[in-house]
């Protein structure tokens, strides 16, 4: 019987911290979004091998308001479950993270019949810890785990452990006390806590050793859902530290058993870029199957280090697109795109003013992290270029609109247009934020060009990156190359959670309502 590879990592750039569940013949994958709108991605897949963005769970105000919070905040870790035909999306939203002692961590919880939603109002259960999850037990009771953070001690010690508490369904709140059921390994910065159960025992599944090299997934069990926990005799069950595995990072994971019986993992991993420990395409998520041995979870290749491959039985063709041409004549377009903390709405964007066309409105400034007009789509790919065509008449210095290649405030590249008061004419320049470090890559050079409508491209080759206008129908250079490895979580300062993204901008230091119109976006994978 022919097989089919299912490559690693499954979801190709940024979509970190993987909470998976089988539904029948579906699987769904659930990751993190950070500061992004809408919040949570979940993609499904009958077959392992092509997966689908087919929800966007957290997508108006009412489910998620992220004017105001930090880069690399907002959501964190979303776990999904199913029970007696609903699904439950347990998430942290991160109001505050980066600098001791504190972190705040807001946890609620949405529900849904079908997974496309609707979603409901989003519940509050605490802030005590963030990477929350819920466990349906078999007797009809319903648990609720997050880490806990200590703002009284200093380094990993702040992560104490996990902690277990009722949910009473009808009342809609936790009942009863707190109680840590585990205090982790010698391995430290314990979270992700899931619970499953299989013959009689409870897995208590987490992640280990912090978000970057030393990632781990660690197993404990217990036929007490309170515990005491006996950790697996060859943890951590998965891990990339001190290996030089080309799939680096490999942690926080979750388990499920399929139709057929069998049983994976999905768990968050990086590929550094070569000769480096930077990963601009931020963290995504792998697969590895699992069998059991003693009533112990073991990755299927006999080894604790992720796999290049999965095999499914079934030969099945693998859809892999090489250009994504994205017009505006609908909202297809938003499957692949994003917005920065707020929602898509017709005070930012619009494709029924001008019709054919995107047009973004000016809003704040490339610091803001309140409201700016910019939206853009993951880098997946090492090497891709990517081209828009958009119309403008800035009438100030103040006004500009472009293409935009970020990570976060502090570190990303934009190639705009704008106006050029000496000159009375339209101006391209590129700017650079270099760990806050503000410059122009165009130097003193003043490209001046004499109309409305320009064609944009940047040309990313791993490491370096290259901006383009044309000019005369052929694409021309602007600026020097420059340095794409700042876009990663390793740069960032004091570090990060996410990935670069491109994309399109528009902003109004003067009035906020001056706007760009643009043509098209083509996003194209080089080889």
């Amino acid at each position: 019987m022919s097989k089919t590879k299912v490559n690693n990592p499954i979801l190709k750039g940024f979509n970190p911290d993987p909470s998976m569940i089988c539904v029948g013949d579906d699987y769904y994958i659930a990751t993190s979004t950070f500061e992004w709108f809408p919040g949570v991605q979940i993609h499904h897949s009958k077959d392992l091998v092509n997966w689908e963005l087919i929800s966007r769970p957290l997508n108006t105000k009412e489910h998620l308001n992220m004017i105001g919070n930090p880069s690399s905040g907002g959501i964190w870790a979303p776990a999904i479950s199913y029970h007696n035909g609903i699904y439950y999306l347990i998430f942290t939203d991160v109001k505050h993270w980066s600098t001791d002692p504190f972190k705040d961590t807001h946890n609620y919880l949405t529900m849904a019949t079908d997974i496309k939603g609707p979603w409901s109002k989003p519940v509050y259960i605490n802030s005590s810890g963030f990477d929350p999850s819920l466990f349906h037990d078999d007797d009809g009771r319903k648990w609720f785990l997050n880490m806990e953070w200590d703002y009284r001690k200093t380094g990993i010690k702040q992560f104490t452990g996990i902690l277990l508490q009722e949910y009473d369904e009808v009342e809609k709140k936790l009942i009863g006390k707190p109680e840590r059921i585990f205090s982790g390994t010698a391995l430290g910065v314990t979270e992700a806590p899931h619970i499953m159960k299989k013959d009689g025992y409870y897995y208590l599944i987490t992640a280990e050793g912090g978000t970057s090299y030393q990632h781990a997934v660690t197993i404990a069990r217990s036929k007490h859902i309170k515990g005491p926990y006996e950790v697996h005799p060859d943890n951590p069950l998965v891990t990339s530290s001190n290996t030089d595995n080309p799939i680096q990072k490999a942690g926080h994971g979750s388990i499920c058993q399929s139709k057929d019986g069998k049983w994976y993992m999905a768990h968050l991993c990086g590929r550094p870029l070569p000769n480096s420990n930077r990963c601009i395409l931020g963290r995504e998520t792998a697969i590895e199957e699992i069998v059991w041995k003693n009533n112990w979870p073991y990755l299927k290749h006999g080894i604790n280090q992720p796999a290049p491959y999965i095999e499914v039985l079934e030969s099945v063709a693998v859809n892999e697109r090489k250009e994504y041409n994205y017009t505006f004549k609908n909202h297809d377009f938003l499957t692949d795109f994003q917005t920065l903390r707020v929602p898509y709405c017709d005070e930012l964007f619009s494709i029924d003013r001008r019709p054919g066309f995107l047009r973004i409105f000016g809003k704040e400034s490339l610091l803001s992290k309140h409201e700016q007009a910019i939206i853009c789509r993951r880098q997946q790919h090492f090497c891709f270029e990517a081209e828009t065509t958009l119309e403008f008449k800035p009438e100030t210095f103040q006004q500009m609109a472009g293409l935009i290649y970020r990570y976060n405030e502090d570190n990303q590249f934009y190639l705009m247009m704008t106006y050029n008061e000496e000159h009375n004419q339209n101006e391209l320049m590129v700017m650079k934020f270099d760990d806050k470090q503000f410059s122009f890559i165009t130097g003193n050079q003043v490209l001046i060009i004499k109309t409305n409508e320009v064609s944009l491209k940047i040309v990313v080759n791993y490491d370096q990156g290259q901006f383009y206008y044309k000019s005369n129908g052929q694409f021309v250079k602007i600026g020097d190359s420059f340095d794409t490895s700042i876009l990663s979580d390793e740069y960032a300062s004091p570090m990060g959670f996410t990935g670069a993204f491109v994309g399109m901008a528009c902003q109004d230091l003067n009035q906020q309502k001056n706007y760009a119109d643009f043509k098209s976006f083509t996003y194209r994978v080089i080889d």
